[in-house]
């Protein structure tokens, strides 16, 4: 029920009044006014009686039309009428406030049937059981740049599968004698995270690659600060695989190890790329492998992008060595070659006693290539 209540309120009657005394103004008295107020009265209908009449206000109203002057009938009309212009304005106003909670209601409605939003991708943290990551889930951002893709969809391959992956694994396995012609700075850094996004714990470490005079290959440790982690240590496994599993690559050499499947086709930062999964077939005992994603250029069938974690993960009493999902990311350096570039992890390690979150970087910079193979003359670098 709508109430129109307040200190300037318009009960029923009024509005009535106001009504009637308006039809009268444009066309003169009505039957009402011909049936009470005159001399005659019809056939069959008696003259209403005083006992019998309700102290209506209609008859007063009436009789006050007939019998006071113009100039005063007009103003009692006049002041009428302008109530029953508040009346109409006040009741537009709420039927316009009556219409915006209907609205507000009906999109109120809408949106709890849409449901909630959908949950985080899966394989957001790290466990005994490594998992897939969503190919939707955010690219890192780096120097501010967002990485970008489109959707996978199922359409085919060019060429089969099969010949696509025996392609870019030779590709591959030339990209990884070519890389040991390079020379590069590789930047390490993991930080644990507490419960307000802030670091608490931190290990860097700055590695120089590069040759000897004999055209031995080695690594240099430039920067390496005490470390600050406090609940998780660096073990030979994680350096194993910051050096051979996060810059994955897949040789012809190392893919009957590993069962590869064709996923579908994306854009990744304008890149048409084959999209597949890769898993190790069999893990056996002090092996490292990678399990994950790889997404393989179009043109130059080579990988540009990988996503997952090193296998497996080691839980033995007193030993637990969980390791987190990665992405990396490549670029083309030289020729048809895809150089990783940079590595990123942000992820929950879930041990036995809690999980601890962890963020990890990995920076691949000033590329150089010399012109000798480890094995011929001394190295000479080329100027590019």
């Amino acid at each position: 029920m709508l109430c129109f209540g307040g200190a300037d309120g318009i009960r029923t009657h009024d509005l009535l009044d106001a009504i009637e005394a308006r039809s009268q103004l444009r066309h003169g008295p009505t039957e009402l006014l011909k049936l009470t107020t005159g001399p005659f009265h019809p056939k069959g209908i008696p003259p209403p009686s005083e006992a019998m009449q309700p102290p209506a206000r209609f008859t007063s109203l009436i009789l006050r039309v007939q019998t006071e002057n113009g100039s005063a009938n007009k103003m009692n009309i006049s002041a009428k009428l302008a109530t029953l212009s508040r009346i109409h304005l006040r009741a537009a106003r709420i039927v316009l406030s009556l219409a915006c909670a209907a609205g507000a209601f009906a999109i109120s409605a809408v949106a709890q049937q849409q449901g909630p939003l959908p949950p985080p991708p899966a394989g957001s943290s790290s466990s005994g059981s490594p998992g897939m990551g969503s190919s939707g889930s955010a690219m890192p951002v780096e120097g501010g740049m967002a990485h970008s893709e489109s959707a996978i969809t199922s359409d085919p391959p060019a060429i089969p599968a099969d010949q696509i992956i025996q392609k870019f694994s030779q590709h591959e396995s030339e990209f990884k004698k070519e890389r040991d012609n390079y020379t590069y700075t590789q930047t390490f850094v993991i930080q644990t995270v507490d419960p307000d996004g802030n670091p608490d714990g931190e290990y860097r470490l700055t590695t120089d690659i590069s040759f000897t005079p004999e055209g031995k290959r080695y690594a240099k440790d430039t920067y390496a600060p005490p470390p600050s982690l406090t609940r998780i240590t660096m073990s030979q496994q994680d350096l194993n695989d910051l050096e051979n599993i996060q810059p994955f690559v897949l040789t012809t050499e190392d893919l009957p190890k590993y069962n590869v499947t064709y996923v579908g086709r994306q854009i990744v930062d304008d890149l048409h790329a084959y999209v597949f999964d890769v898993g190790p077939k069999e893990m056996k005992k002090n092996e490292r492998y990678f399990q994950g994603r790889v997404w393989v250029d179009e043109k130059d069938l080579q990988i540009v992008k990988s996503y997952g974690k090193a296998v497996p993960d080691i839980m033995k009493k007193n030993n637990e060595n969980i390791f987190p999902h990665f992405e990396t990311y490549r670029e083309n350096i030289n020729g048809p070659y895809w150089f990783p570039t940079y590595t990123h992890a942000d992820d929950t390690l879930r041990f036995s006693t809690g999980g601890v979150h962890i963020r990890m970087t990995v920076k691949y910079a000033n590329y150089k290539r010399f012109g000798s193979t480890h094995k011929i003359g001394t190295p000479v670098e080329i100027k590019q």
